[in-house]
């Protein structure tokens, strides 16, 4: 037992756990950030809005695989958490925010800063507690941090009483949390999968952020190889495989290319893994390959059946289930169908082609096809890509033109798309794997939502490239207001707007504008320099505002 206060505790608990950051700010110096002073292991960052430190926490947590911790002070601190959290509640990321309720001795008397923080926190998160009693305080960080990570993961909420928080009493020493206990599949429903999978002539593969989140990696690439089934991914799931793998046939719904809906749409057996396949993924619920049988494979029942209906269900671990679903097939001496592989490799190689082609395009304004292309030319290997979700940004999303080269090397923003995500969840990746580049592709109106933390990342020393599709207006509501509402066009171009070169140079970051197809690759070869010499970088590409990929266009008329 050792005599400490629950802040004590708590960053004793959080030590032990191995989390080597706090993404907030202090609001009170005396909660949390005086007991994180004397930590070795622990180290505050501190951001520059409360947002910005879930959007990192939830980026650090999905890069990392380990669980990330921001911190909100009573009232607007916790309140300003709400955006981030909601977001890693959609993506079911094990987030553990930290939060300061009013004192015990005055709470519910219009104390400064009295807000009802669990009303807010319990419909996004798997568990929301305050701690009454200060010698629970480790038991709750544990379980807190058990819920977060066991199961379909997700992020929890724990606050303190800001007079309890201080209050040193008698502690038992931290035990950490058991963390990642998952659940192995029934084996007679494997054994039906693999009827399914001998009868089938095209099984696919479409793997969502649950394979992700449970480490599948492996499994997933000695399923495709060993029965020689393409993969497909949901933009969670995507960073499961390296996408210039033969097997690898791009994403679904909203952003497949042709070669990918080809595949789709060909399928006679549709296997997910870790995906709701919500209305962005599966085209309105309308794009479903006709004629497949359907296994839906997930770790949480609640998801079973809860859009499409399975013609076959099975609830486990995406790892676990994949690694005996591989096993079973292999003792059935299932093999890959080396016809369809030649076909597969030969329409693939063509799309390469035609996207090459395609993404070559000189016109000015630079197109947005272009510049994900280039982006991926000159950062390569060793590069995590950050997402936010824009029209023109979007197309880092259409596989090929954007390729992911190394599996674990994506942060996309979940089914929220809450604007400014991965301007400042860039910063938390860059923390969690300080060895690779990180390059976000963001449009101008997400910028603006998270440029304030520019001076964090030169701070922090995460030199990440942002590159910004600036077409000086939020260009998705537009282009409908234009097709779709007769060019009824309001509110959603900028007629003034920032010099982002100037913001981020006077932030300390290295920055450049481009203009012209041909400045492009140069600007980011400046930019991957910058980076390497320990330096952010903004690159601010004009670009055009009209091209959209038909897939985006054929989405949007299902809607």
């Amino acid at each position: 037992m050792a005599l400490r206060t629950p802040w004590q505790q708590i960053v004793a608990g959080l030590e032990a756990e191995g989390i080597p950051y706090v993404f907030g700010l202090p609001g009170s110096a005396k909660q949390l950030y005086d007991a994180l002073y004397d930590s070795t292991s622990v180290r505050a960052v501190l951001v520059r809005h409360e947002t910005s430190g879930a959007f990192m926490a939830m980026a650090f947590a999905r890069i990392s695989g380990q669980v990330g911790c921001c911190f909100g002070c009573p009232g607007p601190g916790v309140a300003n958490l709400v955006p981030g959290i909601l977001e890693a509640w959609s993506g079911c990321t094990p987030v553990l925010a930290l939060g300061v309720r009013a004192s015990s001795r005055t709470y519910g008397m219009g104390a400064f800063q009295e807000a009802d923080h669990l009303s807010i926190m319990r419909p996004i998160t798997k568990w929301a507690v305050t701690v009454e009693r200060p010698e629970r305080v480790g038991w709750a960080l544990r379980r807190a941090i058990s819920l977060a990570t066991t199961g379909q993961p997700g992020p929890v909420y724990l606050e303190l009483p800001a007079d309890l928080a201080l209050e040193a009493v008698e502690m038992p020493e931290y035990r950490p949390a058991e963390r990642a206990v998952r659940p192995a599949p029934d084996p007679d429903r494997i054994e039906r999968a693999v009827q399914l999978l001998m009868r089938a002539e095209r099984p696919l593969l479409v793997c969502g952020g649950g394979a992700i989140l449970s480490q599948a990696y492996a499994a997933v690439e000695r399923f495709a190889e060993s029965l020689g089934i393409p993969v497909q991914v949901t933009p969670a799931g995507r960073g499961i495989m390296r996408e210039d793998h033969p097997l690898f046939a791009g994403l679904v719904g909203l952003y497949r290319t042709e070669y990918p809906k080809s595949v789709y749409e060909e399928a006679d057996l549709l296997i997910t893994v870790g995906s709701r396949m919500e209305e962005f993924q599966s085209g309105v619920w309308h794009y479903f390959p006709a004629q497949a049988k359907f296994v839906q494979i997930d770790i949480e029942p609640f998801e079973l059946g809860r859009n499409w209906v399975p013609d076959l269900a099975i609830q486990g671990d995406a790892r676990l289930t994949l690694e005996r679903l591989t096993g079973a097939a292999l003792r059935a001496c299932l093999t890959p169908n080396q016809a369809r592989l030649a076909d597969l490799a030969a329409r693939r190689s063509a799309a390469l082609a035609q996207m090459e082609a395609d993404a070559a395009d000189d016109r000015v304004p630079v197109r947005g096809k272009r510049v994900v292309r280039a982006i991926n030319r000159v950062f390569g290997h060793n590069t995590i890509l950050v997402k936010e979700n824009g029209a023109q940004d979007l197309w880092a999303y259409y596989w090929p033109y954007y390729q992911v080269l190394d599996p674990g090397c994506v942060v996309p923003p979940a089914e929220q798309t809450a604007m400014g995500f991965g301007v400042c969840g860039a910063i938390g990746a860059k923390l969690a794997r300080p060895d690779r580049y990180v390059v976000c592709t963001t449009g101008d109106g997400a910028f603006q939502m998270g440029m304030h933390e520019l001076p964090t990342a030169v701070q922090e020393r995460a030199p990440v490239t942002w590159v910004v599709f600036n077409d000086r207006a939020l260009g998705w509501p537009r282009w409908t207001q234009r097709t779709a509402l007769g060019g009824r066009v309001i509110a959603t171009e900028f007629a003034a707007t920032f010099d982002f070169v100037a913001v981020a140079r006077a932030a300390g970051c290295w920055a450049e504008h481009v203009e012209q197809p041909a400045e492009l690759e140069p600007a980011l070869e400046r930019a991957r320099r910058a980076n390497d010499a320990g330096q952010p970088a903004v690159v601010d590409v004009q670009v055009d505002s009209e091209e959209h990929h038909p897939g985006f266009e054929e989405f949007h008329r299902l809607r």
